[in-house]
């Protein structure tokens, strides 16, 4: 455990939510995240040792409790008044990493099930039709993989499931896109109705979901914060 030996209160705080994944968890804490085999999901690249240890310490520490699931043998994590306070954080981090900690993303930056969770989150549910909806997002120039990753999105009415095996149900639409381009237009990088018109994002399926893709694929939220590098360029930055 991270330990600076300063009273200060930003040295006690780092101690309990500065080790590495702690605020990741957080995140999805605050997100509506509450299954072990979820946070495995979205932030995939913890092993499921750490991610355990890393509860286990924000439960000690009374940011979060843990009550029995629905299941067997399950459990939830939840967020106490304590833990939720972090919201305001969380968000201003979201803002300020946009902003100032922006660059070129490297191949080992392009999380593939981070993104797939992500958009999960984002798909406008009231902008599709109602029953089941299949979108198939085949993802290419994945590093480490020649060919594409598929994932699909079981939608019926408020509810989208994620999927990364095919469970032979009807796909309704298929978006084929490089990987780096998704990640561009969630991030707001780059305009969705661009890229689907110069061909980097190709859709084969039903007419109307193609074109209302722009009204029910949600962007990230923090889409809209631009990096201070192009204000500063402007001459705008403060």
């Amino acid at each position: 455990m991270i330990a600076y030996g300063q009273f200060c209160p930003v040295a006690k705080s780092m101690e309990i939510i500065g080790e590495k994944w702690t605020m990741l968890i957080l995140r999805e804490l605050l997100l509506g995240t509450s299954r072990f085999s979820d946070f495995q999901r979205a932030i995939s690249r913890i092993s499921p040792t750490v991610l355990s240890k890393r509860l286990k310490m924000l439960e000690e520490k009374g940011l979060v409790v843990r009550r029995k699931g629905s299941g067997k043998d399950s459990f939830e994590y939840n967020l106490t008044p304590c833990g939720k306070e972090l919201h305001d954080l969380l968000v201003q981090m979201a803002v300020w990493g946009m902003r100032w900690a922006r660059s070129e993303l490297t191949d080992d930056e392009l999380d593939v099930g981070f993104l797939m969770w992500d958009i999960r989150r984002r798909i406008l549910t009231p902008h599709l039709p109602s029953g089941e909806t299949v979108l198939c997002f085949s993802l290419t120039n994945v590093p480490g993989h020649k060919k594409p990753m598929n994932w699909w999105y079981v939608i019926n009415d408020k509810e989208v499931d994620l999927c990364d095996e095919d469970h032979g149900k009807d796909v309704n639409l298929y978006v084929t896109v490089p990987l780096r381009t998704l990640i561009e237009v969630w991030e707001g990088d780059r305009d969705l109705r661009k890229a689907i018109a110069d061909d980097d994002l190709v859709l084969v399926g039903d007419r109307a979901l193609i074109r209302s893709m722009p009204d029910w694929f949600g962007l990230s939220p923090r889409a809209s914060v631009r990096p201070a590098t192009q204000d500063i360029e402007a001459g705008t930055a403060s």
